[in-house]
């Protein structure tokens, strides 16, 4: 009885401020939206799409109104969230080709490596987008590094984007469903083999292009970039979300009787938005209001499998997005022309790419019965980077001193034990952008950023300045009149830009 009460004592100060013990560690299920606005869900206050699988886990949970990804755009989103450093430090993380290198070394610590070091069985389901491999990968052979290099027991994964070659999945080191009678070639330069392109032949296109997208044809779809081969294992767009889901529950109920980690990364809503036939018709918007309803369908799934494996009250669900809303990019499926009121960003400015709220301020919900309070909201200034520093604390890890170099430990934030969170908070969209309080200043911006962050013009933007408190839409730029609070704000954002790390 002695030994046990010393190692419940050390499990409590190792936690720092976490109110569990090792014997109720919970399992984890990370639920990684892509494109979803701020406004894009009920409980957010959309009307015209319904979502009451992410309704109930809001009234069941905590909901934030100022949690944000750490950019406006997918991999770094990415990569900041399991590495706690933000993107813009390193070269080379910006959206990358389908068929780029791992831009994670092997062997830093991340979210999945710290929570497997705890005793964690770890998954990576979905959207992967970070690079395989060291060089071009070889699609015909093992497969790696990848996510197992960086801390992950398994991963099913579309290793970039649904528009981007190659229209694969790849489960642990190897493609799935691989031919070796038909090897898989992929190419970001020129053509490789006999495939159709929508360049050259758009009457075989069941979705038309607005923009780009015209290459290889897969599944009546053009995409970026273009293959050849690999004909059994190509995936079917209107099956996508049913397969990946059904692999994110089939790892929950391998695992059920130990701790687990689930990073369940959709595609929805991500373009080539193209829902199973049985979604079409849900909303009013065409295929992206559509594909919010079945990636709704798709948390009501994982959701029922944990309460089926009586496994809910001991599960920490958090739900949220890599980047605000896009409506056209690059398909023509009616995103702009069927929109009607629903409004994507909510009551904010600005969408994906974009340094304003609308780029980085995303949906979060937290949910874990008898810890984390239901019902309830809060405000408090959190980001998707923290949740390396934030679930170490939670599990009794004590992160090196060189890991996750941006991530703040926000746990009691994110249980609704404390209505504070971070201090400060950098958003990446087109350039940079920082957060202090009810403050937020927008570095100056080259014409190409400027047109990237929903600016009409191309000229050089100036650095802008906005109260957030009174003028939560950035419509009111006070940089002329409160020349101090820029000044303030440019050099707290160089401190952190300099450090390497947030200064301590």
């Amino acid at each position: 009885m002695n030994i046990y009460r010393c190692v419940f004592t050390f499990v409590m100060i190792v936690g720092l401020y976490s109110t569990t013990t090792a014997a109720e560690r919970p399992n984890i299920v990370l639920i990684y939206a892509d494109d979803i606005g701020y406004g894009d869900f009920g409980s957010y206050g959309a009307t015209a799409v319904k979502t009451p699988n992410i309704d109930r886990l809001a009234r069941e949970g905590l909901r934030f109104t100022d949690a944000h990804s750490a950019a406006a755009v997918c991999t770094p989103s990415r990569y900041a969230m399991l590495t706690g450093e933000y993107a813009w430090r390193q070269k080379g993380t910006g959206i990358l080709p389908g068929d780029a290198p791992l831009i994670i070394q092997p062997g830093r610590t991340t979210l999945a490596s710290m929570l497997r070091d705890a005793g964690y069985r770890t998954a990576v389901v979905g959207k992967w987008h970070l690079g395989l491999g060291t060089e071009h990968p070889n699609w015909n052979a093992e497969i790696k590094p990848g996510p197992l290099e960086l801390g992950f027991d398994y991963c099913y994964i579309i290793p970039a984007t649904g528009d981007r070659t190659p229209c694969v999945y790849v489960e642990n080191h190897r493609v799935a469903n691989y031919d070796p009678a038909d090897p898989i070639e992929v190419n970001y330069q020129h053509e490789v083999g006999n495939e159709p392109t929508g360049r050259e032949h758009p009457e075989l296109l069941k979705m038309k292009l607005s923009l780009g997208h015209d290459c290889t044809i897969v599944n009546g779809i053009s995409r970026i970039g273009y293959m050849t081969g690999g004909k059994k294992a190509r995936w079917i767009d209107e099956d996508m979300a049913d397969t990946i889901t059904r692999q994110a529950i089939d790892f929950i109920h391998r695992e059920k009787d130990h701790p687990f980690f689930l990073y369940f990364a959709t595609h929805d809503i991500h373009v080539p938005r193209v829902p199973h036939p049985r979604f079409r018709g849900a909303t009013s918007m065409g295929p992206r209001g559509d594909a919010i309803a079945e990636f709704d369908s798709s948390v009501g799934q994982v959701l029922a499998t944990l309460n089926e494996l009586k496994l809910t009250d001991n599960t920490l669900v958090i739900l949220t997005s890599d980047n605000g809303p896009v409506l056209d990019d690059g398909y023509a499926d009616g995103a702009v022309e069927k929109l009607g009121d629903h409004k994507p960003a909510g009551p904010l400015r600005g969408g994906k790419s974009s340094a304003f709220e609308g780029g980085t301020r995303e949906p979060f919900i937290v949910r874990w019965p008898s810890h984390v309070p239901a019902g309830q909201t809060s405000d408090a200034l959190v980001g998707q980077i923290d949740l390396l520093a934030s679930l170490s604390a939670l599990t009794g890890q004590k992160l090196p001193n060189h890991a996750g170099p941006d991530s703040v430990n926000v746990l009691p934030a994110l249980l609704g034990e404390s209505p504070n969170g971070r201090e400060s908070l950098v958003e990446q969209g087109g350039t940079l952008a920082i957060r202090q309080g009810k403050w937020k200043l927008i570095e100056s911006m080259d014409p190409g950023a400027a047109k990237s962050s929903g600016r009409k013009n191309k000229k050089p933007a100036p650095a802008m300045l906005f109260n957030l408190a009174d003028d939560l839409s950035e419509k009111n730029n006070l940089a002329a009149q409160q020349p101090e609070k820029v000044k303030e704000l440019h050099k707290l954002l160089d401190e952190i830009r300099h450090a390497g790390r947030l200064p301590d």
